[in-house]
């Protein structure tokens, strides 16, 4: 039986209580835990026999040889597992490696029984099956207060933590197969246990295999109180599994409301991080607290309206009708650079570390170096305004009001793809390197394979313009003038959700 307040693991192999918990871990969790740490094979058979023959009194059905099969075979039956003709770990070695083994209390009122030893030689001779034959028979032939001192005496060395018996190393590399879920279960147990929970390196590779590629504002957090213990990359995992569930349930908090471009309308929006950017037809970009809801400091410098932003770290890219783009530094409100070259409205871009992709009114795109201001490559092939561009550094994808969507090579400024299918203006536009999803004025949204230019699905429920759309883990959001938001598979073009 559990001890109150701990977790019991009765496995049938091997049962011990882990530490204290303020809420029980899940069984699922425990074995998980569990499972590398079986150590021996013959003393929880005894164990499982010795609590049978206690809760049936000395009633005990006879054993015939020959006709009952070995209690390891029919176990070795079921997990595969072949047994060892020798125990390797003896429970005299158990106990000492637990610091029990001067501690149990023996009976030394009577003389040892003539022929003990040579009966434990021959005991030791034997294979595991062997020996576990032998003690089933011992165990069926003892009276209940002989078979309560054997538990009495085995069932302490199982209530153990076997975690913190491990190196350091060794612990969190047992823990690493832990899923997120479980992790957070563990570090519950006991506070060694939510130390290495907490492992920032743990939750490090959690991230990575999620695809998150960095903590969030690690220099931004508040002090943290000594002997707390916190994880950035745990707080990462956090927020983007919140950010997750709520794209896929539709649970949504209370908007915050940000004034302060007066009566003008807002073109752009751009979030990063705790920071959003808002670029407005009063010619000017606004910086905000998304946490407070505050403005932090207004970007004046355009002599038209600003239709189009970028912003990564400290660094705002904006893009005008006074057909200019501007390099700002977002902490200072500072002007860098101003990049000339367009000859109509830059009604949209694209930023990839040092370079920006911008797409204009004039049908042509360039490719802009950040850090010096030049332009570097030219892309000419749409005949009607540019409205959406992206870029990952390799290649860059547009659409346009030609109604088409096309795959380039800046580099080479060559059109690799025309992809063909849209019956009306292309507005908007996602690409994570291996499809390239589009949104148009047709009321469809499209998804294509950007090797080979096919159509894979044509995504249909959206009742007008497609205007903003964000793919990540081919699940994505679509934002449209029906005034509803959609959440797609791009898998398998199913509709998970629609948020009205």
């Amino acid at each position: 039986m559990s001890k109150p307040g701990k977790t019991s693991i009765n496995h049938g192999l091997v049962s011990f209580d882990l530490p204290s918990t303020k809420e029980p871990l899940p069984h699922q969790t425990v074995m998980k835990i569990f499972s590398i740490s079986i150590i021996t094979q013959g003393l929880p058979f005894c164990r499982r026999r010795m609590k049978r023959k206690l809760d049936h009194g000395s009633e005990v059905r006879s054993f015939s040889l020959g006709k009952k099969p070995c209690k390891v075979s029919e176990y070795t039956s079921t997990t595969g597992l072949v047994p060892c003709s020798a125990t390797p770990t003896t429970f005299g070695d158990l106990r000492a490696a637990n610091g029990q083994g001067q501690q149990r209390r023996r009976i030394t009122s009577i003389q040892p029984p003539t022929g003990l030893q040579e009966w434990l030689k021959m005991f030791q001779s034997w294979s595991g099956p062997e020996k576990l034959l032998a003690l089933d028979e011992l165990i069926d032939s003892c009276e209940p207060t002989q078979v309560k001192h054997m538990m009495q005496v085995i069932e302490p060395q199982f209530q153990r933590d076997f975690i913190s018996l491990l190196p350091k190393e060794l612990a969190l590399y047992v823990l690493s197969f832990l899923d997120p879920k479980d992790l957070l279960q563990a570090a519950q147990t006991c506070r060694y246990w939510r130390i290495l929970a907490e492992d920032n390196l743990l939750w490090r590779e959690k991230c990575r295999e999620e695809g998150i590629d960095e903590p969030l504002h690690i220099k931004r957090r508040k002090v943290i109180k000594p002997g707390f213990i916190h994880s950035p990359w745990k707080s990462a995992y956090i927020r983007q599994h919140r950010i997750d569930t709520n794209w896929r349930r539709g649970e949504l908090k209370s908007p915050k409301v940000l004034k302060g471009h007066d009566d003008h309308v807002i073109t752009c929006l751009q979030f990063c991080g705790n920071r959003i950017v808002s670029g407005s037809d009063d010619n000017t970009l606004k910086v905000w607290s998304a946490v407070t809801g505050k403005c932090l400091r207004t970007l004046v410098g355009h002599t038209g309206g600003v239709w189009s932003s970028q912003m990564r770290d400290n660094i705002i890219i904006s893009g005008s009708t006074d057909r200019t783009l501007k390099v700002w530094n977002a902490e200072t409100g500072e002007c860098i650079h101003t990049l000339y070259g367009h000859t109509s409205t830059v009604r949209c871009m694209h930023l990839h570390e040092k370079r920006v992709v911008s797409g204009s009114r004039d049908a042509t795109l360039r490719v802009w170096d950040i850090e010096t201001g030049q332009c570097l490559h030219v892309l000419m092939g749409h005949v009607a305004a540019v409205r959406c561009v992206q870029y990952d550094g390799r290649r860059v994808v547009s659409g346009a009001y030609d109604f088409m969507v096309k795959v380039w090579d800046p580099e080479t400024e060559t059109c690799l793809h025309t992809l063909q299918g849209h019956t009306n203006r292309v507005y908007s536009l996602q690409f994570d390197g291996i499809h390239v999803v589009s949104g148009s004025l047709d009321t469809s949204i499209r998804v294509w394979d950007v090797e080979t230019g096919n159509c894979i699905h044509t995504l249909t429920g959206h009742q007008s313009l497609t205007s903003g759309m964000e793919l990540k883990d081919n699940i994505l959001v679509s934002g449209n003038a029906d005034s509803t938001v959609k959440i797609w598979d791009i898998k398998t073009g199913q509709c998970l959700q629609t948020l009205q």
